[in-house]
């Protein structure tokens, strides 16, 4: 990526400045043109790297309070058809398939659940294991958060180059 393109991500990751004009504002910090962001926006959208723009909610506050890592065990043959599944279902925010450690953990796919309580918790583990026919899995439920902050944090990284490559 051209370092316009990770100045940009850098400066939206905590959120997009709340002022008359967000986008020209991250212009200015960067010393370009209020274009030279959007086009940086609009080219990162095509590739791909920036899926959407929204709110960050702080669930608890809303209500949703029960959160829950499930791992499942899953045949490997049965693997991406169970996930692809499991990750149609509006309620699973995360699907993945991890490693095993055979002999000690043998759960190798995983999804997140949010829900506002654990009754509805169950209601859709219930049908998720319904569906995919897996009744082997184990429900995490978060307790205590200490931090949660995006996934991927961008470091800063100097605007550098000629503005062909920006």
């Amino acid at each position: 990526m051209r370092p316009l393109s990770w100045a940009v991500l850098q400066q939206l990751q905590d959120g997009v400045p709340i002022v008359d004009e967000p986008f020209g504002e991250i212009a200015r910090q960067l010393g370009v043109s209020e274009e030279e962001v959007f086009a940086c926006l609009e080219s990162l959208e095509a590739e791909g790297v920036v899926r959407r723009f929204g709110a960050r909610i702080d669930q608890r506050r809303c209500g949703i309070t029960v959160n829950a890592m499930v791992a499942w065990r899953v045949p490997p043959d049965s693997v991406e058809p169970v996930g692809r599944a499991m990750a149609a279902h509006p309620e699973v925010t995360h699907c993945y398939e991890r490693s095993t450690v055979p002999g000690r953990w043998e759960h190798n796919l995983f999804t997140v659940l949010h829900q506002p309580d654990e009754r509805s918790l169950w209601r859709h583990l219930s049908a998720l294991s319904a569906e995919s026919g897996i009744d082997d899995f184990v429900v995490l439920v978060s307790g205590r958060e200490f931090k949660r902050v995006p996934a991927a944090r961008i470091l800063p990284v100097a605007v550098t180059g000629s503005r062909s490559e920006r």
